[in-house]
Formats: structure tokens, C-alpha cells, sequence
């Protein structure tokens, strides 16, 4: 892995990809989406501060367990600007997804126990789904297959 030297404090987009892991077209995605910033020089290059570095990695890091980029953004907006964020910073941050993560863990451990009679099932049924419908919270409101409103015609009916 390419080493930057401690007295350049800013990155090109290839620096950035180098160090972190991501791709250029990533970064280009991230800092479209709002998580990460850049200048441009007078050729209209990007350059990146050194904490972007820090950023691609919690941004990788949320990805992989499944959190969206719209409360990852929510997130690195309540970091600093003007400092590279601190681990106190990123655990405040990740304490926050903690609920989120123990919730998608306890439907990871549903899926990972139903899974082989989801797989030869074939019945479509929500009312006996203990993945899609779990309690048949879905059985008192509607019947059949599919989660979809009911039509005006099918309701005078």
C-alpha cells in the first residue's frame, strides 16, 4: 500500500483510491452523495484533506453492514470539518446504529433459521411466512400473496 508522506495534507483521487481501498469512481460517488468533500485546484483537479481517508473507511465500514448512505451522510455531517475526527467521534456515531444493527442481526438470525423451508416451501403465503409475516401481523388487514392495496373495484365487492 502506497505510504503518503506526513507533509502533503492533500490527496489526489488516485492518492485517495490508493490509500483507501475504494474506487475512483467510488469516491466520485461519495462526494456527489455528500460524504466526503473535496477542492479543486486552478486545473479543476479534486483534492482531498487526509481525513477524507478516515471517512472512506467509516463510509466502507457502514456500507458492509448494511447501513444506507442517507444515515451515513446524516452521520458525517455531525463530524467536524475542521479536525480529523477523533475515535470518540466515530464511536458516538456508531453508538447510534446500535439498535439498528441489533434489529437487522435478529432478522439475519429469523432468515438463517426459516431459510431451508423458505426455499422448498413455494406457497407465496404471507398468513404462514414466519420471515415476510412474522405473528401474521399482515392476516388481520388483507389475504393472499402480496403486499399490495387493495383496488376500489375489489373492495365494493
Amino acid at each position: 500500500m502506497p505510504q503518503i508522506p506526513e507533509k502533503i495534507h492533500e490527496l489526489t483521487v488516485g492518492q485517495l483510491s490508493a490509500r483507501s481501498g475504494a474506487a475512483v469512481s467510488a469516491l466520485h460517488f461519495y462526494e456527489a452523495k455528500g460524504l466526503i468533500g473535496s477542492r479543486r485546484t486552478t486545473g479543476n483537479q479534486r483534492r482531498y484533506g487526509r481525513d477524507a481517508l478516515r471517512r472512506v473507511a467509516f463510509i466502507r465500514a457502514a456500507q458492509r453492514v448494511g447501513i444506507p448512505l442517507a444515515t451515513i451522510r446524516e452521520a458525517l455531517s455531525e463530524l467536524p470539518e475542521e479536525r480529523t475526527p477523533t475515535r470518540e467521534d466515530w464511536s458516538r456515531l456508531s453508538a447510534a446504529w446500535r439498535t439498528e444493527l441489533d434489529d437487522r442481526i435478529k432478522q439475519l438470525g429469523r432468515l438463517r433459521d426459516h431459510l431451508s423451508d423458505c426455499i422448498g416451501c413455494g406457497c407465496l403465503s404471507l398468513e404462514t411466512c414466519v420471515l415476510s409475516n412474522p405473528d401474521d401481523a399482515f392476516g388481520e388487514r388483507m389475504a393472499g400473496s402480496r403486499l399490495m392495496p387493495l383496488r376500489r373495484e375489489d373492495q365494493d365487492s
